[in-house]
Parts: C-alpha cells; sequence; structure tokens
C-alpha cells in the first residue's frame, strides 16, 4: 500500500468485548463483580437508527484505574494498532467526552444515565506518547456541546454523512453547504444502507424530494450524484463506500446496528473491479482537487 500511495484507515473501537483477552488480562481496569461478570453494560439511548437504542452489552472502563496508571492500556492499543495502519476512526468518539451507562440487567438500552468519560486527559496521555494524533473522530448520533468541544481542541475531523443530510427544515448540519473542512465525508458508512438502498427503501418522500432538487437529478443515478456531492465538497477527505461505485442495492449493505446475524457478508467480486468505474471515479478526483501529493498521506 505504501509502495502505491496508499494510506490505510484503520478503525478502534471505544470498547471491547468481555470475552476479550484485554478483559481476561486486565480485569481491574473494568467495572465487573467478584465473578468478573459486568455490572454496567455499553450502549447508546434510542436514535436514527433504532428506537430502543443499541445495547452493546461490552464492560464499562473503571476510568479512576486507567488514570491512575497514566492510561497505560490505552497507550499500548494505540501504539499497537498504528503499527498496523496509518490512521484510526476513533469509533463512538462522544463517549470520550460521556458515555450511555446501562445496568446489565436491562434487556433494551431504553433505560441508562449518561456518565462522564475521560475527556482530555486520556488524548493529552497519548499525545505524550505517541506524538501528534492520527485521528478521525466518529462524532454521530446524540451529539452535545462537549463532545464538539474536545473533538475541535483536539485537533481532529469530524464525520459527515449524506444519508442524513436530507431531512426536513432545520436543515441538517450535513447538508454540503453547511460542512467544515476539518471533516470527513461518506456517503454512508457501515452502519447505513448503500446509497440506492437508502433512496429505494430507508429515505422520506421529503428526503428524495430535498435530494432531487438538490442534485438537479432525477434520482435515477442517485449513487453518483452523492459521490459527486462528496467530492465536490470542502470537507478535506472523502471516503466512499465500493457499494456505491457500483450502484449496489440493500442486499449488499455491510451491517445493521442492532442486528445481530447476516452482518459483514459482502464480498467484491471481479466483476466490480470495472475499469469504467475507475475511469469515472478518477474523472472526479481530479475535477475537485483531490488527487494527493506525492508522498502525502491521510
Amino acid at each position: 500500500a505504501v509502495e502505491h500511495g496508499i494510506s490505510i484507515l484503520g478503525d478502534v473501537p471505544i470498547f471491547v468485548a468481555l470475552d476479550s483477552a484485554d478483559v481476561w488480562a486486565h480485569p481491574e481496569l473494568f467495572l465487573l463483580d467478584e465473578n468478573r461478570r459486568p455490572t454496567v453494560v455499553s450502549g447508546v439511548p434510542p436514535d436514527y437508527f433504532s428506537e430502543t437504542g443499541q445495547l452493546w452489552g461490552n464492560p464499562l472502563y473503571d476510568w479512576d484505574r486507567h488514570r491512575k496508571d497514566g492510561y497505560a492500556w490505552w497507550i499500548a492499543r494505540t501504539l499497537h494498532t498504528l503499527d498496523l495502519v496509518d490512521a484510526v476512526r476513533l469509533d463512538h468518539f462522544r463517549g470520550f467526552s460521556a458515555f450511555w451507562e446501562v445496568s446489565a440487567s436491562e434487556t433494551t438500552a431504553v433505560v441508562g444515565r449518561w456518565v462522564p468519560g475521560p475527556g482530555r486527559a486520556l488524548f493529552d496521555a497519548l499525545q505524550g506518547a505517541i506524538g501528534s494524533l492520527p485521528m478521525v473522530a466518529e462524532d454521530l448520533g446524540e451529539i452535545t456541546p462537549d463532545v464538539l468541544e474536545l473533538r475541535r481542541n483536539l485537533g481532529l475531523p469530524g464525520m459527515a454523512i449524506l444519508h442524513f443530510a436530507f431531512g426536513p427544515e432545520p436543515r441538517s448540519t450535513f447538508i454540503p453547504y453547511q460542512l467544515q473542512k476539518d471533516m470527513v465525508i461518506y456517503t454512508g458508512t457501515h452502519d447505513n444502507n448503500t446509497t440506492v438502498g437508502w433512496y429505494t427503501g430507508d429515505a422520506t418522500d421529503e428526503e428524495r424530494d430535498l435530494v432531487r432538487r438538490y442534485t438537479a437529478s432525477d434520482g435515477s443515478d442517485i449513487s453518483w450524484q452523492l459521490i459527486r456531492l462528496a467530492m465536490a465538497s470542502v470537507a478535506d477527505v472523502a471516503i466512499i463506500p465500493h457499494q456505491d461505485l457500483v450502484g449496489l442495492g440493500a442486499k449488499s449493505r455491510m451491517n445493521t446496528p442492532g442486528v445481530a446475524e447476516g452482518n459483514w457478508t459482502f464480498r467484491l467480486s471481479q466483476t466490480m473491479l470495472d475499469p469504467f468505474i475507475a475511469s469515472r471515479f478518477r474523472n472526479l478526483v481530479e475535477t475537485f482537487g483531490r488527487v494527493r501529493a506525492e508522498g502525502g498521506r491521510l
């Protein structure tokens, strides 16, 4: 990848599984009972993706213990990850400011409470150990001013999703004319439907009408209309799922949040690596000044 000028953006989930090596090796860093079972677990309250929220079920960190040892586990985790990739997307960034705590006895994430996270102290420790922070903050969901303040104070780019840009008034902050340079724009992420699936199945009539008017199109080539919007935006980085380049529908969706089965089965086939698609995409890259300088990094 390096020889071809390609940077790899990895992903760091904020939480780890109960049956992970991390919890087994360092139970003292998590909120567990005497039998090493979680007393409280992770999740998010009801949102766009689920009316009962998402009950992830991961054990929560004992942030006081992490603070007392200088966030050594987080430093080791980040250093190892950056040995494998060039930059990382911090999943559920808002959890570093405040996270949704749910009793381990609950069956949904509806009942819970917001608990303060480690905030800037964690990132100061990371920066002291590794230098610059090659990170993207996944700042989606219920984002409050404290989350935005933390991201901006750290100088990390946030995320914008075009599938969320065309709702009713007040206009979404993701609609292209609202975007800032310090953002990474996606047509949709792994948690969204494909663009064709979104347009034909998930979008409301209002959203379909606005996206057609905004793109001055009839919606028949909706994937490429949104790809063009992303590439033409002021956002420093644009990321396009391959399903959208090919124009695939909902059956090619990567992940449905809150659904345990049937995810992560999509695979590229040789027929999807079409020279015409590559040429069409390259044209947008060049047209909107996204050809990276020699040796440039993500």
